[in-house]
């Protein structure tokens, strides 16, 4: 698995649906996608052998700590099962739309093991804001 890599801009529809790029699909063991916002300001899309690992470590922190149920029931609140259609589309409920502040193009950016999506702007501020902090962790990934 060389994982989802790239970034990509795409249109979003009227009516929410957004193109999956292909080498996203091929990637993907399967058609299945967990989309939720865990974190502000993006969305992410979790395939379906990703998000099982994901639910199990939600289980065993709400087994062990009575009082995570508010943030479990939180996470599992924003979140949507997703399948691309015939055309490679998946559809962005209005909702996560709003929470995202997506409309018109999105970015998806391929973060190894799920997919990121965000409004260009946020990203970009995102993304150069940590750029000229991040040549140690380069030197250290990538000697």
């Amino acid at each position: 698995m060389s994982g989802f890599l790239g970034r990509y801009d795409f249109q979003m529809d009227e009516k929410g649906r957004v193109s999956l790029p292909a080498a996203f699909r091929r990637e993907a063991e399967g058609d299945r996608f967990i989309l939720l916002q865990w974190e502000e300001p993006y969305l992410t899309l979790f395939p379906e052998s990703v998000w099982e690992a994901v639910q199990e470590r939600l289980l065993e922190y709400r087994r062990k700590d009575p009082d995570s149920w508010t943030y479990v029931r939180d996470i599992t609140s924003k979140a949507v099962d997703v399948s691309p259609d015939k055309q490679g589309r998946i559809l962005i409920p209005a909702w996560l739309q709003e929470a995202a502040s997506l409309e018109g193009t999105v970015v998806m950016s391929g973060v190894i093991d799920r997919i990121e999506i965000w409004e260009p702007a946020a990203f970009e501020r995102a993304v150069k804001g940590k750029a000229e902090d991040s040549q140690n962790f380069r030197h250290q990934i990538f000697g």
